[in-house]
């Protein structure tokens, strides 16, 4: 991005001063636009913007302080740095009727240059700076509508998904539904395992469809914050997942500290992990699931483990990535997505996610929330429970 160079406006009738305020100026990089009168510089305001005005006082027609007032009337020129320059008007009276009519410093004659040399690189800099900030404003700015647009076009790929793929899906349920009631008997055993797929893979990707959707509004989403008995939510968690799932786990859920966040996203979080936890762990001779915590200066860090079948501890970077699995489907059902959820959560909450594995000998996933000062006083005090 190019800058362009900060123009002084010089105001004196006469030359010889416009010649030795120019002579004192011109090695700074500074662009200078003179005028004799005041009405020569009221012309050159409307053709130029300024970054400082440099104007003498006893002038005909139109003096200093008249020149002073009027650019303070014009908003282009309201907040225009004014310095007054005179060898005539020199006493306190003058000088504060300068500051009344909008004057940011005053200058008598005779001066040293490096007073006015160092007076006008401070409103130089402070007009660069000033410049850089309404820059970086409409910067931003420009990034907020992008950010609105971005936002306008995943709710119409949302409204999208929601609508023109689910309805195909229903209407593949709907058909093989009815050919299974209305034409089973016509069928033989490989016509309806093939039906069978059919609606496995139907009904797999409408499940597939709604957790894209789910992942696509947690980015627009608000989090709203309390204090979460993080005991309680893993144990509703639990009930949940037991009312739909039929498993022989034992879970272990330790005394766990009081998280500051948003409970219904954080409630997605323990169904996740308690879900994948059961899952990965259901061929377990005797499966077990522990939730405890663990924590240091700044965050609470609540594991979940279990005795599974783990995976390669190299291939750990992997797992949170969307549609990213290190087993099979065939081995384990699943989406691909809810590792990804739980990472988008955590990182909305200002946490991390991670874990570690090893082949055949169970995983452990941790995720980390900011301690608040408020909530240290509950660390701790989530009762103890053994689910079988």
């Amino acid at each position: 991005m190019f800058e362009i160079t900060p123009k002084i406006l010089i105001v004196d009738d006469k030359p010889e001063n416009i010649l030795v305020l120019s002579a004192v100026l011109a090695d700074l990089d500074v662009e200078l636009v003179t005028a004799d009168s005041g009405n020569e510089a009221l012309r050159a305001t409307l053709n130029y913007d300024f970054a400082l005005a440099l104007l003498d006082i006893q002038m005909p027609e139109m003096d200093g302080y008249e020149l002073a007032e009027i650019l303070r009337q014009h908003k282009k020129t309201a907040s225009l740095p004014i310095i007054f320059i005179s060898a005539v008007y020199t006493d306190n009276l003058n000088i504060f009727k300068g500051y009344e009519k909008g004057a940011f410093s005053f200058i008598t004659k005779p001066f040293q240059p490096e007073v006015l040399i160092n007076k006008v690189k401070f409103f130089i800099e402070k007009h660069q700076q000033e410049l850089a900030l309404f820059r970086v404003n409409q910067d931003l700015q420009k990034s907020n509508a992008e950010l609105k647009a971005v936002n306008r076009e995943l709710e119409s790929f949302s409204y999208s998904v929601s609508h023109d793929l689910k309805a195909p899906l229903r209407a593949i349920n709907g058909f093989a539904q009815m050919l299974e009631e209305d034409h089973s008997a016509d069928l033989n055993a490989e016509g309806k395992r093939l039906l069978s797929v059919i609606q496995e893979n139907a009904k797999g990707m409408g499940v597939m469809i709604n957790d894209l959707l789910e992942f696509s509004r947690l980015g627009r989403k608000d989090t709203v914050k309390t204090g979460v008995d993080m005991n309680e939510l893993f144990n509703s968690a639990l009930t949940e997942i037991n009312s739909i799932t039929t498993h022989n786990a034992r879970i272990d859920i330790q005394p766990l500290p009081t998280a500051n966040a948003d409970r219904a996203l954080l409630y997605r979080v323990a169904i996740n992990l308690l879900s994948n936890a059961i899952k990965y762990s259901s061929k377990s001779d005797s499966p077990v699931v522990m939730i405890y915590s663990e924590q240091n200066d700044a965050y609470f860090i609540y594991v979940v483990a279990d005795n599974g079948v783990g995976f390669n501890n190299e291939h750990a970077g992997k797992l949170f990535g969307i549609f990213q699995r290190l087993h099979s489907k065939a081995e384990f059902d699943g989406t691909g997505i809810g590792l990804a959820l739980v990472k988008r959560i955590i990182n909305k909450h200002g946490g991390e996610v991670w874990a570690t594995g090893e082949l055949n000998k169970g995983a452990k996933f941790y995720f980390s929330l900011p301690k608040q000062a408020d909530l240290l006083l509950n660390e701790g005090k989530g009762d103890y429970c053994s689910v079988p």
